[in-house]
Protein backbone atom coordinates (compact mmCIF):
# COMPACT_ATOMS: atom_id res chain seq x y z
CA UNK A 1 0.00 0.00 0.00
CA UNK A 2 2.71 2.38 0.88
CA UNK A 3 3.97 1.85 -2.87
CA UNK A 4 0.82 2.93 -4.56
CA UNK A 5 1.15 7.07 -6.02
CA UNK A 6 -1.04 9.70 -5.26
CA UNK A 7 -2.10 9.45 -9.19
CA UNK A 8 -2.72 5.73 -9.01
CA UNK A 9 -5.76 5.68 -6.47
CA UNK A 10 -8.47 6.04 -8.90
CA UNK A 11 -6.86 3.45 -11.42
CA UNK A 12 -8.66 0.14 -12.24
CA UNK A 13 -7.60 -3.41 -10.98
CA UNK A 14 -8.04 -6.73 -11.90
CA UNK A 15 -11.39 -6.68 -9.87
CA UNK A 16 -13.28 -5.74 -12.96
CA UNK A 17 -15.90 -3.01 -10.64
CA UNK A 18 -12.66 -2.17 -8.12
CA UNK A 19 -10.68 1.09 -8.33
CA UNK A 20 -7.30 1.39 -6.40
CA UNK A 21 -8.75 3.18 -3.98
CA UNK A 22 -11.99 0.87 -3.47
CA UNK A 23 -10.04 -2.32 -3.41
CA UNK A 24 -7.97 -0.97 -0.48
CA UNK A 25 -10.97 0.19 0.92
CA UNK A 26 -12.38 -3.71 0.89
CA UNK A 27 -9.24 -4.68 2.59
CA UNK A 28 -9.36 -1.71 5.58
CA UNK A 29 -13.06 -3.12 5.98
CA UNK A 30 -12.12 -6.86 6.15
CA UNK A 31 -9.41 -5.54 9.06
CA UNK A 32 -12.22 -3.76 10.93
CA UNK A 33 -14.20 -6.84 11.16
CA UNK A 34 -11.62 -8.93 12.92
CA UNK A 35 -11.78 -8.04 15.96
CA UNK A 36 -15.60 -7.82 15.99
CA UNK A 37 -16.27 -11.23 14.80
CA UNK A 38 -13.22 -12.85 17.03
CA UNK A 39 -14.70 -11.10 20.18
CA UNK A 40 -18.13 -13.70 19.19
CA UNK A 41 -19.85 -10.46 17.77
CA UNK A 42 -22.55 -11.63 15.02
CA UNK A 43 -22.62 -9.40 11.79
CA UNK A 44 -26.01 -7.91 12.89
CA UNK A 45 -24.47 -6.54 15.88
CA UNK A 46 -21.65 -4.64 13.95
CA UNK A 47 -24.19 -3.87 11.56
CA UNK A 48 -23.35 -1.30 9.23
CA UNK A 49 -20.69 0.30 11.61
CA UNK A 50 -17.87 -0.28 8.81
CA UNK A 51 -19.89 0.52 5.32
CA UNK A 52 -18.69 3.56 3.55
CA UNK A 53 -15.26 4.75 2.71
CA UNK A 54 -12.58 3.46 5.31
CA UNK A 55 -9.64 5.23 4.55
CA UNK A 56 -10.23 8.93 4.91
CA UNK A 57 -7.19 11.06 4.04
CA UNK A 58 -4.68 8.97 5.12
CA UNK A 59 -5.32 5.36 3.11
CA UNK A 60 -2.01 4.25 4.14
CA UNK A 61 -2.71 4.68 7.82
CA UNK A 62 -6.06 3.49 7.59
CA UNK A 63 -4.70 0.14 5.77
CA UNK A 64 -1.69 0.45 9.18
CA UNK A 65 -4.36 0.58 12.08
CA UNK A 66 -6.69 -1.37 10.80
CA UNK A 67 -4.30 -4.24 10.11
CA UNK A 68 -2.67 -3.61 13.70
CA UNK A 69 -5.93 -4.16 15.11
CA UNK A 70 -6.92 -7.63 13.21
CA UNK A 71 -3.41 -8.96 14.12
CA UNK A 72 -3.82 -8.44 17.67
CA UNK A 73 -7.24 -10.05 17.80
CA UNK A 74 -5.86 -13.10 15.65
CA UNK A 75 -2.93 -13.20 18.40
CA UNK A 76 -5.40 -12.97 21.61
CA UNK A 77 -5.17 -16.83 23.27
CA UNK A 78 -9.53 -17.16 22.20
CA UNK A 79 -8.88 -16.58 18.94
CA UNK A 80 -8.49 -19.91 17.83
CA UNK A 81 -10.79 -21.59 19.66
CA UNK A 82 -14.27 -19.42 19.67
CA UNK A 83 -16.60 -19.98 16.92
CA UNK A 84 -16.80 -16.35 14.64
CA UNK A 85 -20.70 -15.46 12.98
CA UNK A 86 -20.16 -14.65 9.45
CA UNK A 87 -22.59 -13.56 6.51
CA UNK A 88 -22.68 -16.80 5.61
CA UNK A 89 -23.34 -18.14 9.07
CA UNK A 90 -21.52 -19.58 11.83
CA UNK A 91 -17.92 -21.08 11.33
CA UNK A 92 -15.24 -21.71 12.65
CA UNK A 93 -12.04 -18.78 13.50
CA UNK A 94 -9.61 -21.46 11.62
CA UNK A 95 -11.91 -21.62 8.78
CA UNK A 96 -12.69 -17.33 8.99
CA UNK A 97 -8.58 -17.09 9.26
CA UNK A 98 -8.52 -19.18 6.03
CA UNK A 99 -10.69 -17.04 4.16
CA UNK A 100 -8.85 -13.73 5.18
CA UNK A 101 -5.48 -15.53 4.16
CA UNK A 102 -6.88 -16.05 0.73
CA UNK A 103 -8.78 -12.57 0.39
CA UNK A 104 -5.37 -11.13 1.56
CA UNK A 105 -2.97 -12.98 -0.92
CA UNK A 106 -5.50 -12.65 -3.93
CA UNK A 107 -5.81 -8.88 -3.16
CA UNK A 108 -2.25 -8.31 -3.11
CA UNK A 109 -1.48 -9.55 -6.04
CA UNK A 110 -4.86 -7.59 -7.65
CA UNK A 111 -3.39 -4.08 -6.10
CA UNK A 112 0.25 -5.16 -7.22
CA UNK A 113 -1.11 -5.41 -10.99
CA UNK A 114 -2.88 -2.26 -10.53
CA UNK A 115 -0.14 -0.33 -9.71
CA UNK A 116 2.60 -2.07 -11.27
CA UNK A 117 4.72 -3.17 -8.03
CA UNK A 118 5.91 -6.24 -7.80
CA UNK A 119 3.72 -9.09 -7.80
CA UNK A 120 5.41 -12.33 -6.70
CA UNK A 121 3.74 -13.69 -3.66
CA UNK A 122 6.03 -15.99 -1.56
CA UNK A 123 5.89 -19.51 -3.67
CA UNK A 124 4.75 -21.53 -0.29
CA UNK A 125 2.09 -19.07 0.16
CA UNK A 126 0.69 -19.38 -3.19
CA UNK A 127 0.94 -23.09 -2.83
CA UNK A 128 -1.02 -23.53 -0.05
CA UNK A 129 -3.72 -21.04 -0.90
CA UNK A 130 -3.58 -22.61 -4.14
CA UNK A 131 -4.64 -25.70 -2.42
CA UNK A 132 -7.00 -24.52 -0.24
CA UNK A 133 -9.02 -22.53 -2.91
CA UNK A 134 -8.97 -25.73 -4.93
CA UNK A 135 -10.94 -27.85 -1.69
CA UNK A 136 -13.37 -24.72 -1.67
CA UNK A 137 -13.71 -23.36 -4.74
CA UNK A 138 -17.38 -25.18 -5.08
CA UNK A 139 -18.33 -23.08 -2.17
CA UNK A 140 -16.94 -19.77 -4.22
CA UNK A 141 -18.40 -20.62 -7.51
CA UNK A 142 -21.64 -18.44 -8.09
CA UNK A 143 -21.02 -16.41 -4.93
CA UNK A 144 -19.65 -13.50 -7.03
CA UNK A 145 -16.68 -13.44 -4.84
CA UNK A 146 -14.57 -14.42 -7.54
CA UNK A 147 -14.72 -14.73 -10.74
CA UNK A 148 -15.25 -17.69 -13.14
CA UNK A 149 -11.15 -19.37 -13.48
CA UNK A 150 -9.33 -18.60 -16.41
CA UNK A 151 -6.85 -21.44 -18.21
CA UNK A 152 -3.72 -21.49 -17.81
CA UNK A 153 -0.75 -23.57 -19.36
CA UNK A 154 0.69 -26.85 -18.25
CA UNK A 155 3.59 -25.39 -16.79
CA UNK A 156 2.19 -22.53 -15.34
CA UNK A 157 3.42 -21.57 -11.64
CA UNK A 158 1.02 -22.04 -8.11
CA UNK A 159 0.72 -18.44 -8.24
CA UNK A 160 -0.64 -18.25 -11.60
CA UNK A 161 -3.00 -21.20 -10.59
CA UNK A 162 -4.28 -19.53 -7.84
CA UNK A 163 -5.08 -16.18 -9.11
CA UNK A 164 -6.14 -17.85 -13.08
CA UNK A 165 -8.35 -20.54 -10.67
CA UNK A 166 -9.98 -17.10 -8.87
CA UNK A 167 -10.58 -15.26 -12.04
CA UNK A 168 -7.62 -13.37 -12.85
CA UNK A 169 -5.44 -13.47 -15.96
CA UNK A 170 -1.94 -13.99 -14.96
Amino acid sequence: MRQVRPDQWGSSTPCKEWSVHDLVNHLVYEQLWAPELLAGCTVEQVGDRFDGDQLGDDPVRSWVLAAAAAREAWISPKALIRPVHLSGGRSTSVEYGWQMTLDLGVHAWDLARAIGADERLDPDLARTLLEYAREHLAEFAGSGIFGPSVPVPDDASDQDRLVALLGRTP
